[in-house]
């Protein structure tokens, strides 16, 4: 059996300006700070002789492959994302951006900001434009009905709430 997988789906291309600098600053933390340490640990391990034995070595070496990686994923990340930085003019539908409280069958409250796939964060209450709630949500407005089909079954939410807060807030 062969190894080939048909290409994932592209996320969409959208950010928050707050997902936008926490990616700029993360690519600065690893290029400016992080690598030249593990720069100079590998340049020290490397003085020391036999680098096949040698731990600082061989894990430096590695770190800087994943710091490498890293990097150019997030810069050619950062040309193809368009940042988001304006509220929308009907702020009474759901769109990108959007803080939106759902309300379940059972009075349970949760929630959401709707953001790009590079930023989701469940703990942290964002969730992916490209996930089913989010898409299910799109464009609907307050006390409209959300419906989330699942595997074993349909899920019924309400829109209780939504507010746009301004983009340089987090």
């Amino acid at each position: 059996m062969g190894r080939w997988r048909p290409p994932s789906e592209k996320g969409s291309a959208y950010i928050t300006a707050a997902g936008f600098k926490r990616m700029k600053d993360e690519v600065t933390q690893l290029w400016k700070i992080e690598r030249p340490q593990v720069t100079q640990v590998v340049h020290e391990a490397a003085k020391n002789g036999d680098r096949s034995e040698n731990g600082d070595y061989i894990y430096g070496k590695r770190r800087l492959r994943e710091i490498d990686s890293r990097v150019r994923f997030l810069s050619k990340r950062m040309e193809a994302v368009t940042v988001v930085d304006r509220l929308p003019e009907d702020q009474s539908k759901v769109f990108f951006g959007a803080w939106v409280t759902l309300e379940d069958d059972d009075g349970n409250e949760k929630t959401y900001q709707i953001v790009g796939p590079d930023e989701f964060d469940v703990a942290r209450h964002k969730l992916s434009m490209d996930a089913p709630l989010a898409r299910a949500m799109m464009g609907k407005r307050v006390d409209d009905e959300i419906v989330l089909k699942k595997p074993e079954g349909e899920e019924f939410f309400y829109i209780t709430r939504i507010e746009y807060k301004p983009y340089d807030q987090d």
